[in-house]
């Protein structure tokens, strides 16, 4: 079975900026591209962090308030270095958590959910920035037509992996959302099937009413 990997989703025109890139450069970025990050390369196009808006809002709220009425607020030493830093070395989260193109979705999303993080830089086997993958890239996947996940499901699972003839199970597909019913001859457990229709790309869930074909007794016996 084949999963969309990260190279097919990400963005490879990357907008970035360099450590000395000054803040009001930063913020002019964002807008202009309409985007929420830029990634901090060094010399060699290797990323060292990144710079959001978010990292760009601890400025903003470090201030005064200028009608006097909120205290200043009490940030731990490092938030308040960041709040008065005028460049990207100074404003950015480090270390720059990065994807490689050949991962699968479910890796990158894992990465992206365990380090609390939107979006990935993405680098080749020298770690030189190839491209950035965020969250929106990898729901892509969702888009996938219903008629193309079943044709997966019919073709891939049930009749290339598991052996099965895909005309014994009624496969239907509405809104990523599969439905299974039939009576399998092979192919393994229903719960292995059904497992396998949850790995394919852009399916949201799997009901299985599949059974199996039972040998009557005397058959066993005969046979045996």
């Amino acid at each position: 079975m084949r999963h969309r990997i990260v190279g097919e989703l990400m963005t490879p025109a990357v907008v970035h900026v360099r450590p000395d890139t000054g803040f009001k450069e930063i913020a002019r970025l964002l807008a202009e591209h309409d985007i929420t990050a830029v990634p901090v390369l060094d010399d060699e196009d290797r990323p060292l962090g990144l710079v959001s808006e978010a990292d760009l809002l601890v400025n903003e709220a470090a201030q005064e308030d200028p009608a006097g009425l909120m205290p200043a607020p009490d940030l731990p030493p490092r938030e308040r270095a960041r709040s008065r830093a005028a460049t990207a070395v100074g404003l950015m989260t480090r270390p720059a958590v990065c994807a490689r193109p050949e991962w699968t979705v479910v890796e990158a999303a894992r990465v992206m959910q365990g380090e609390h993080v939107k979006r990935l830089p993405v680098v080749d086997e020298a770690g030189r920035l190839v491209g950035i993958v965020s969250r929106g890239d990898l729901l892509r996947v969702f888009l996938r037509h219903d008629s193309a996940i079943r044709e997966e499901i019919r073709a891939e699972v049930l009749r290339r992996v598991l052996g099965v003839d895909p005309d014994t199970v009624d496969v239907t597909v509405r809104d990523g959302r599969v439905t299974l019913a039939g009576t399998l001859d092979g192919g393994g457990p229903a719960e292995v099937v059904e497992r396998l229709c949850r790995s394919v790309d852009g399916v949201v869930d799997v009901t299985s009413h599949l059974g199996h074909h039972t040998v009557p007794t005397a058959a066993r016996h005969r046979s045996g």
